[in-house]
């Protein structure tokens, strides 16, 4: 890797980890999200840092941020804008809506109605949306963070398999380790660090990472290796749908931004096994009769990967 941008990734992740305390892991996995060029779904109990660390992606990087709430009323025009009529020559123009950035924080996706759910579906798969017969390009880079609620189901509407196939990866934050959080409540007793928080990188530069990141070598024995465990996954007797070509590639190349921030230039297995479990553990649906045993998702796709051939 170029040694001012191993510089500058490094100058990002430790201004992150001022903001986020005791989740350089978390930081990590949403960087493989961005360098990876992809979306990122959080999935954890209110007040953990969801947000936070939205925010923080957006002000370290001098980029656009928008976020929006979604709620049961909340429509597709409302995120992606509408043709307005001009009253003086009868002509339509189109207003963009707040999905036109470059960070868009999704907050609470799930309380919104399947159709607006799916006014997002055209924009992270080809970073465009089409109105009224016109396709308007988004910014680039455009990247999505998402965040839902698992324990509070009322008036929520579950992600479909579609829509959770176009996020990179699917992280949860958790509750920080005490003496990080002892360090959370001092630095907040006057002010909030991610005020003082400033941008030390440009959308240039995610464009760079991001083209670094395509560069990395991935060995033909550790890409079989990944489709090792998707058809793994595709033919297990208690999963009901297996993971896509789709999927595939989303641990390909989320292994690659892995490698980047490890600094090395190829993959290895072990970079498969650190990503499979954000990358794929929403890709795959279980079977009825293993959702009504209790059977959990992660443990499925840690036993697909425990009688898996590791390639040396």
């Amino acid at each position: 890797m170029d040694a001012s941008l191993r510089e500058l990734l490094n100058r990002i992740r430790s201004t992150l980890a001022e903001v986020i305390r005791g989740k350089n892991d978390v930081i990590d996995l949403l960087l493989v999200g961005v360098l990876g060029g992809g979306h990122v779904l959080i999935e954890d109990v209110p007040g953990v840092g969801k947000t936070t660390l939205a925010k923080a992606l957006a002000r370290v990087f001098e980029v656009d941020f928008a976020r929006v709430q979604f709620t049961p009323d909340l429509l597709p025009a409302d995120i992606v804008g509408t043709e307005v009529l001009n009253p003086a020559d009868g002509s339509f123009s189109f207003h963009r809506g707040p999905l036109f950035t470059h960070v868009l924080l999704a907050d609470e996706i799930n309380r919104a109605s399947p159709r607006t759910q799916s006014a997002l579906l055209e924009a992270m798969g080809e970073h465009q949306v089409t109105v009224e017969g016109k396709t308007h390009p988004l910014p680039d880079p455009f990247f999505v963070i998402a965040t839902q609620n698992p324990v509070d189901f009322q008036g929520t509407y579950p992600l479909p398999e579609a829509q959770l196939d176009r996020f990179l990866l699917k992280l949860t934050m958790g509750y920080p380790p005490i003496e990080d959080e002892l360090r959370i409540l001092s630095e907040r007793k006057l002010s909030d660090p991610l005020d003082s928080l400033e941008a030390i990188a440009t959308g240039d530069d995610i464009r760079r990472m991001q083209l670094a990141v395509r560069k990395i070598e991935v060995k033909e024995s550790v890409a079989r290796y990944i489709l090792a465990i998707t058809t793994a996954t595709r033919e297990h007797r208690d999963l009901e749908l297996g993971v896509s070509p789709r999927g595939a590639l989303a641990l390909y190349r989320a292994a690659q931004a892995n490698a980047l921030l490890a600094d090395r230039d190829f993959v290895t297995p072990a970079d498969i096994q650190t990503l499979a479990t954000p990358t794929l553990c929403h890709r795959i649906l279980p079977t009825q009769q293993a959702r009504y045993g209790g059977q959990d998702i992660t443990a499925v796709l840690r036993d697909t990967l425990d009688h898996l051939p590791v390639p040396s």
